[in-house]
């Protein structure tokens, strides 16, 4: 794959921002909402502001391209409490290793847990019926390449099940991103990704079942009831990122960002990393969105949001990394905090 390929890739996937531009007005009409959720630390203290300079595991979500930077096995794991107060728990694996052929493969899943909701009926309003724990779940495999020393690209596949005690929805769904690197030492990245592309699907299963009494008799019967199909929450990404370099052991890296929403309002991100000697890094990201609509800021993270990592060498060119990200929310919430481990050998 030449330049001239590469660009003809760009180009298309930037005019098809037109397709999935924004719609406020279609806002919580989609379904799979999980499927926009950053379950990884690093990227979630950009404000996602890193689609150009995401590398290695957290690339599975950020942009898939970003995985063929990946030099050896990296196994990693993160926890999100999403929304303090709400109860609610994130949970993400993910294993990466070269496969090859300046290619790179990934496995990963990422398990949202809403906890015990108590079971409410009409003659039990209140709950005392029990209760149940709905669950949703991302399982994917990616697969990215070097196809020069500048171009990168990759596909990831994504199948989502969500489901309560008597209902289940499941569905598939794939990414496709690139990465391009250029300047005099490398220092300049534009990424661009395209998220959850798929089609349409709904709930079934007993829960749709519906028990009314017969009115020419004394018994009942059952009737099953559709679920209207959801369409997903598809994603167009483009970013750009610059690393400056101020000595051998002090570097920054800046990033931007524009996402194109098809369900909700777009949204501008940047975000800022400091780097010291590959040891240790602390970031800044800021989120906004686009309010012209309704002059609303509907969006609960609108706002900043930060982080820090930690790597621990292991030896033999590993390391062992601790990764920590806090992102504000609006006042009904007390944020979410991401905390997420990475070892590479």
């Amino acid at each position: 794959m030449n330049k001239k390929h590469i660009f003809s890739i760009l180009g298309f996937l930037s005019i098809s921002a037109t397709v999935f531009a924004g719609n406020p007005v279609r806002s919580g009409s989609a379904g799979a909402s999980e499927l926009l959720i950053n379950p990884w630390a690093r990227t979630a203290s950009w404000s996602e502001a890193n689609t150009a300079n995401v590398m290695g595991l957290e690339s599975l979500y950020g942009n898939i391209a970003g995985l063929a930077f990946t030099e050896g096995l990296q196994a990693g794991f993160a926890n999100s409490q999403w929304l303090v107060g709400s109860g609610i728990q994130m949970n993400a694996a993910a294993f990466a290793t070269p496969s090859g052929n300046d290619g790179v493969i990934g496995i990963h899943i990422t398990n949202m847990n809403y906890g015990d909701i108590e079971v409410t009926t009409t003659d039990l309003p209140d709950g005392g019926a029990g209760t149940y724990r709905p669950t949703a779940s991302i399982i994917g495999i990616g697969y990215s390449k070097k196809f020069t020393q500048s171009i990168f690209g990759g596909v990831n596949i994504k199948l989502y099940n969500s489901s309560i005690s008597n209902l289940t929805a499941t569905g598939l769904c794939f990414d496709a991103g690139v990465q391009y690197v250029t300047g005099d030492n490398r220092d300049f990245k534009f990424g661009i990704t395209l998220r959850n592309i798929g089609p349409s699907f709904g709930y079934s299963g007993d829960g749709m079942a519906i028990v009314l009494p017969v009115p020419s008799g004394s018994h009942t019967s059952t009737f099953d009831n559709r679920s209207q199909s959801f369409e997903l929450p598809t994603q167009l990404a483009i970013g750009a990122s610059k690393r400056i370099d101020l000595n051998a052991r002090h570097r920054l890296n800046i990033a931007g960002n524009f996402i194109s929403n098809s369900f909700k309002k777009d949204q501008l991100t940047g975000g800022l990393e400091y780097d010291y000697n590959d040891v240790f890094q602390v970031r800044f990201g800021y989120a906004l969105f686009d309010n012209r609509f309704d002059g609303l800021a509907s969006e609960a993270f609108t706002g900043p949001s930060a982080g820090f990592s930690v790597n621990a060498p292991t030896g033999n060119g590993g390391n062992f990394q601790i990764n920590y990200a806090y992102r504000l929310t609006n006042s009904a919430f007390m944020g979410v905090h991401t905390l997420g481990v990475i070892l590479v050998l």
